[in-house]
């Protein structure tokens, strides 16, 4: 009865007025905790959860973030298939589109972080998986411009919530050092999703009917399919450790094993100077700009890549094809990632490898060969998707080196918030005038490629910087029972060091 103790423990811990908390204050985990045995975990038993969880968790993840970048890029497919044609929209309405979904994106996030730490997480995915599956259905039924752009941001609001809900997920699960290779094998449904819709893309093409067009039918069964999935969420995705159909033994194993981590689990009280630490934080703002200015290239490549290619002189149905590769780099440059920044315990050096590969080469083949060498140019457009491996390392950044609840669940929404802007200038820099090269586009790349480079390496000497410092200061810091579980932020706990 070793925890009994705990919520007694907690009370050392001190807020910032120097009163002593509530027991409400911690971590729901240590307050589960407080009412079971403990029991010994073997390695053997370990691996066995670990694997447990690897099957029953990440691909209902995988399947949520793959219909997430599915249903936001079908219309990508839906333009070269006839959607401008049908509905009467111009280009510059149509890269519009791309730019209102991220408005709202951005715009919910801070709501969407409130509720998500409020209400069950895996509960609050779910119902937001099958809202935005209806959404998509709706696309169906779109017209006009007007019609389009509401369910762009209806899309977009509902769309937002499932990146945090992620993050959260893999840090109330994952030791840090297993949180890469996870966030790497949810996110690669940006690849799958590139895949599935180019060869939907394709099949649809051949489809012929007087009542329904084929990007019609391509909206239509996709949002049918994404409804499904957020039922499944609702049913099977658990809330928390604790809430789990897990064993008994199995939910003590799966919260003791986290303790390592120093992050906690999960905290339903939302604590207003958490919010301000986030803010006043060195790391929020670089990891922001880092994220901000590689996810230029990413919203340009993510609503723009079929034209793009179709630009470079094919018909819709090569177009089609020939958007297959990006999905496979893709996948591979993010499994690739999440591997091998899961084996050596590094995020940054991955970060920017990732993009001197699609940013640098990539970016400059595209936007410097000549306009005749389609090989060059297809080259530089499928490296330009490697850029997107180096977003889950920012996720996992933030799931790593972020701790307190209220302060991880702020800093998931400034991530997602950074991300949008990315993806709302991204498009920006496509225009009509431009066309069929987007010169101007291509060197826009290239140049925010170069400034998340060099904020990767600032924040990476601030990671060394500060871990040194607490080194210094708090050597031979005794340790608190139980302190991994007191809601501390990463700041406030001086036995806490960064992942870089």
């Amino acid at each position: 009865m070793e925890n009994k103790t705990s919520l007694t423990m907690a009370t050392e811990k001190m807020d910032p007025e120097g009163q002593a908390p509530k027991a409400t204050d911690v971590d729901a985990a240590l307050e589960y905790l407080n009412h079971e045995d403990t029991t010994v975990m073997t390695e053997i038993d370990e691996k066995a959860l670990v694997r447990k969880l690897d099957l029953t968790i990440v691909p209902l993840m995988w399947a949520c973030y793959n219909l997430q970048y599915l249903d936001k890029t079908l219309i990508n497919y839906a333009n070269v298939m006839g959607l401008q044609e049908d509905t009467g929209i111009t280009g510059n309405q149509f890269s519009l589109l791309a730019t209102l979904f991220y408005v709202t994106y951005l715009v919910f996030e801070l709501p969407t972080g409130y509720l998500m730490q409020r209400l069950p997480t895996a509960k609050y995915l779910g119902a937001n998986v099958i809202l935005w599956g209806l959404i998509v259905t709706l696309n169906s039924a779109a017209k006009s411009w007007a019609a389009l752009a509401t369910l762009r941001v209806l899309l977009g609001c509902f769309e937002s919530a499932v990146a945090p809900a992620l993050i959260l997920v893999t840090s109330m699960w994952y030791k840090r050092s297993e949180q890469p290779a996870r966030v790497g094998f949810w996110y690669v449904g940006t690849g799958t999703g590139t895949i599935i819709g180019a060869l939907t893309s394709f099949g649809f093409q051949h489809y012929e009917s007087e009542v329904f067009t084929p990007w019609q039918i391509m909206f239509l069964l996709f949002g049918l399919i994404t409804m499904v999935v957020g039922v499944l969420t609702m049913i099977f995705l658990p809330d928390s450790p604790m809430k789990s159909r897990l064993t008994r033994e199995e939910k003590i194993w799966a919260i003791e094993r986290l303790r390592e981590n120093q992050t906690g689990i999960e905290n339903k009280h939302f604590k207003m100077y958490q919010v301000r630490d986030c803010f006043t934080d060195p790391q929020t703002w670089l990891i922001a700009l880092i994220t901000i200015t590689s996810n230029i290239p990413n919203g340009a490549v993510s609503s723009y890549q079929a034209t793009i290619i179709k630009g470079f002189g094919y018909t819709s149905k090569e177009t089609a094809l020939l958007s297959i590769p990006s999905g496979v780099v893709g996948c591979i440059s993010v499994i690739s990632a999440g591997i091998c920044a899961a084996k050596f315990n590094a995020r940054g050096p991955i970060i920017i490898i990732l993009l001197l590969i699609g940013g640098i080469l990539g970016g400059s083949l595209l936007a410097f060969s000549d306009p005749g060498n389609k090989g060059a140019l297809l080259t530089g457009n499928y490296l330009l998707n490697v850029i997107g491996a180096s977003l889950p390392m920012a996720y996992s950044y933030s799931a790593a080196n972020y701790a307190g609840h209220t302060k991880k669940v702020t800093m998931n929404a400034v991530l997602l918030m950074s991300f949008c802007l990315g993806n709302i200038i991204g498009p920006l820099t496509f225009r009509d005038a431009d066309k069929p090269q987007y010169l101007p586009a291509k060197i826009m790349v290239v140049a925010a490629t170069a400034v998340a480079i060099i904020t990767t390496g600032v924040l990476m000497a601030y990671y060394a910087w500060e871990n040194k410092k607490r080194d210094r200061l708090h050597q031979g810091l005794e340790h608190k029972e139980n302190s991994e579980f007191f809601d501390l932020t990463d700041r406030e706990n001086k036995e806490f060091r960064y992942r870089w």
